[in-house]
């Protein structure tokens, strides 16, 4: 009887040994049910590949939507002023601005649009563009001025850059601007 008893026990404590190990196995291995989060980050694959981003961010460090734009062999990122509030402030008090960086001012309708320079810092070039794209007018504006600088049609768009951008990129009155909203 003893004999039979050591047999079993040593069954039992073998039994129980091995279910130890599964059960390590399963807690290791993410299984068992559990919710490791771990355990899912191993487990789930993404539908398509991933590749690192590379287009440009679509809104500025200033919270303003930025369209791409086309003006002859140059692309211009433009922040999008198409709101009373955000047409009224414009590029006021802004100390630089990048190369290649603008400011379009979008209108509901075609209008007449008249611009001025209160506390903005930096020398800008605005081109006055009709509803296909077409540059009509550019006209340089000083820092710091008020005198006005309009449009002398009405006109559902104007582009501010840094002054001389346009002639330095030989942008010209006549030439298109493509991408617009």
């Amino acid at each position: 009887m003893q004999d039979l008893f050591r047999r079993n026990m040593t069954g039992i404590a073998g039994a129980s040994a091995i279910s130890i190990f599964i059960v390590f196995l399963l807690v290791s291995c993410g299984g068992g049910g559990g919710s490791d989060s771990t355990a899912t980050q191993q487990t789930t694959t993404p539908s398509s590949p991933t590749t690192p981003s590379t287009s440009t961010p679509t809104t500025s460090s200033y919270g303003l939507a930025i369209v791409q734009l086309q003006a002859g062999t140059q692309t211009i990122s433009a922040e999008i002023a198409d709101t009373e509030a955000v047409r009224e402030k414009g590029l006021m008090y802004r100390t630089s601005m990048g190369e290649n960086e603008g400011m379009l001012f979008v209108f509901s309708e075609a209008t007449s649009i008249c611009m001025w320079m209160q506390n903005t810092y930096i020398p800008l070039s605005i081109a006055f563009i009709d509803q296909d794209g077409t540059i009509i007018s550019i006209d340089d504006m000083e820092p710091q001025t008020e005198q006005e600088h309009c449009s002398t049609k009405l006109l559902p768009y104007a582009l501010e850059m840094n002054q001389g951008w346009f002639s330095k990129n030989n942008v010209l009155p006549g030439s298109k601007i493509t991408g617009l909203p």
